[in-house]
């Protein structure tokens, strides 16, 4: 915990946003969403982990690749030209292999993937402001991701767990705090097989730090916001309106 007070003393910009919840509770949905809508406004500061990316996951910053065709050929020259590319195997399979290096590079990276010698170090060092280990695997967020965000004068929004909760609000951070909730531990159960990602131990782990998660919520004080994500539209309008103050005031520094 040494470093934290002092961390944020050369730190400004917009007031960050804290978004935690269980494992599956969908945050990166109701995220990913906000920035969507307003663009120039928020930034996702992206954690760092030492657990292996799942399939279709990238390492970075969180781009995207746009790719388009332009051509000049007359429309019948064209047509011809298709109607050849179509029927060559060679061409179909080509085709395919855009298709999907297309889907995937698209994605929204969600994690700096790192090894837990390099993490480790970074902890030691004081370059994290919050860190904590699950099912084997380290998750922090760094003072570098959080400074990014700020100056370029966006709301940082840090997807963080209960642990990371609380190493927050010992720090200068002052950020707002929400959470995201599931209707019931039934439903999260639902969410988190139905990605079929996690072995019965994992998904077991998950869902006994998400109880523990939910009892830590009612604490007096612990969160500014509490979303129950039981439709996503409707959450996601109760997860804009919470943060209606923080976007305008950007919005006039950026006008």
């Amino acid at each position: 915990m040494r470093h934290f007070s002092r961390l944020f003393s050369v730190m400004a910009g917009p007031r960050p946003v804290v978004c935690s919840g269980p494992s599956g509770v969908g945050k990166s949905t109701l995220l990913k969403k906000l920035m969507k809508e307003y663009e120039g406004v928020f930034g996702f500061s992206i954690s760092h982990t030492t657990r292996k990316p799942r399939p279709g996951e990238q390492n970075g910053i969180g781009t995207a690749c746009h790719c388009s065709f332009t051509t000049n050929e007359p429309e019948s020259r064209l047509i011809k030209q298709l109607d050849f590319f179509l029927n060559c195997p060679f061409f179909v399979y080509f085709l395919s292999f855009f298709f999907f290096f297309f889907l995937f590079s698209s994605r929204v990276s969600d994690y700096h993937y790192v090894t837990r010698d390099v993490m480790q170090a970074g902890i030691d060092n004081g370059d994290f402001i919050e860190s904590a280990e699950f099912s084997g695997n380290l998750y922090g967020t760094s003072k570098a991701a959080v400074q990014e965000v700020q100056s370029k004068n966006l709301i940082c929004l840090l997807d963080i767990d209960m642990q990371g909760v609380k190493n927050i609000k010992k720090t200068d951070l002052n950020p707002m705090f929400i959470s995201i909730q599931p209707p019931s531990m039934e439903i999260l159960e639902k969410r988190l097989r139905g990605r079929k990602t996690e072995s019965e131990e994992s998904l077991q782990k998950r869902l006994q730090t998400a109880k523990i998660e939910m009892e830590f919520s009612k604490e007096p004080g612990a969160f500014d916001v509490i979303i129950i994500n039981d439709n996503l539209d409707d959450a996601y309008a109760k997860l804009k309106d919470a943060l209606k103050e923080e976007i305008d005031k950007v919005k006039k520094v950026s006008s």
